[in-house]
């Protein structure tokens, strides 16, 4: 009897699993950045390299990320098996030792009893019940501790992969600012006068001040625009991986409030225009650092500033999708990472990108054209 309750208090919890478990995450996780290191090789070969390393990039930060997300995962849910293993010690040696009797003792021996026959036959019932309920407990006891030692086992080996993966990024981002300065085969609607684009900013104290002056930088412009995206209204892809922090007329912390939305976003992501557009301008602007100014349309300027790199030429005409710049941000090693809380990885979305849409220089919500979460 003792065995039967002890086999029915003992709730040792078997494999959780959600969607995929915590290592089965993790792997897959590993072998998206084998798959965005395969495209980093075979940029070199692409026809079209600034595509093919836009998509590397991509795959680096998809493969990055959802590997951070995996080994979280992996670090709570070994940290969960090892304390209620640590929490019940004491059942869990008592089962042993239950089990270790029954395996060292003769059947017949077991189920004779005192009382006789009856007795006997009794015990015989109980152990029929106790017996499976033990095994099932034993196995689940084996289950917990080789996950345990999977998910130990696979955060010892992650470092390298994350570093690997770290450093791929890195070069893939160094060998796609490259390809984009040697590209030459985008068309140009005009070129920038650069003494008239000095003239320009430093005589303008605001964002609308400089945009209502862009008209007058351009040199041979060709006469009309590209093509209307005005039913794309609300759907255009935002131009960064990341989340709104403050909306259209938000204060921040100062108090001062902008016409547009702050988005917040990891170090080094990249930030590509949503739909074909024009370069109006790029570079440093007032106090929003490094500004890159689309006209996807006549009198439609999308605006994003705060990024560590600008990429492109004023004039040029890009396609959708197209990288046009990169943000800033600390370095991290795969051993910060790996060591990092969830309040530190909510911390490492550290970078703000500022986003501003105007029409025929009047500014409206950003919202208005971006596809987002209302509710994020």
């Amino acid at each position: 009897m003792k065995a039967l309750a002890l086999a029915l208090a003992l709730g040792i919890a078997g494999m959780a699993h959600a969607e995929t478990d915590p290592a089965t995450a993790a792997r897959a996780a590993a072998e998206r950045l084998n798959n965005a290191a395969q495209l980093l090789d075979n940029a070199d070969g692409a026809r079209n390299r600034v595509k093919a390393l836009t998509e590397t990039v991509h795959a680096y930060e998809e493969g990055l990320q959802a590997l951070r997300q995996g080994l979280r995962r992996a670090a709570i849910r070994e940290e969960t098996l090892t304390r209620e293993l640590q929490s019940r010690e004491t059942e869990i040696s008592e089962l042993l030792g239950v089990l270790q009797n029954m395996s060292a003792s003769p059947s017949p021996v077991l189920l004779l009893h005192p009382s006789g026959p009856v007795g006997t036959a009794r015990s015989g019932m109980i152990m029929a019940d106790v017996t499976p309920a033990l095994t099932q407990k034993a196995q689940a006891l084996r289950n917990q501790l080789e996950e345990v030692s999977i998910l130990r086992a696979l955060q010892q080996s992650a470092v390298d992969k994350l570093q690997d993966g770290l450093t791929g990024a890195q070069l893939a981002r160094a060998a796609l600012s490259q390809a984009i300065s040697d590209r030459t085969d985008l068309p140009k609607r005009f070129t920038a006068d650069p003494v008239k684009t000095g003239l320009l900013i430093a005589s303008t104290e605001t964002l609308e001040g400089f945009a209502s002056g862009l008209s007058q930088i351009a040199v041979d412009e060709v006469d009309g625009s590209l093509p209307g995206i005005e039913h794309r209204k609300g759907a255009l892809p935002l131009p960064v991986r990341g989340r709104i922090l403050r909306r259209a007329g938000e204060p921040d912390a100062a108090g001062i409030t902008r016409p547009g939305v702050v988005m917040v976003t990891r170090p080094h992501a990249m930030v590509s225009t949503p739909a074909a557009a024009t370069i109006r301008y790029r570079g440093a602007l007032l106090d929003y650092g490094n500004v890159i100014i689309l006209e996807p349309e006549a009198g439609l300027l999308l605006v994003f500033a705060g990024l560590e790199q600008v990429y492109g030429e004023i004039g040029e005409v890009l396609p959708g999708g197209s990288p046009v710049g990169i943000m800033g941000g600390p370095a991290l090693d795969a051993g910060t990472i790996l060591s990092q809380t969830e309040d530190d990885i909510t911390a490492q979305q550290s970078e703000t990108l500022y986003i501003e849409v105007r029409e025929s220089n009047t500014p409206v919500d950003p919202e208005l054209w971006f596809k987002t979460d209302k509710d994020d």
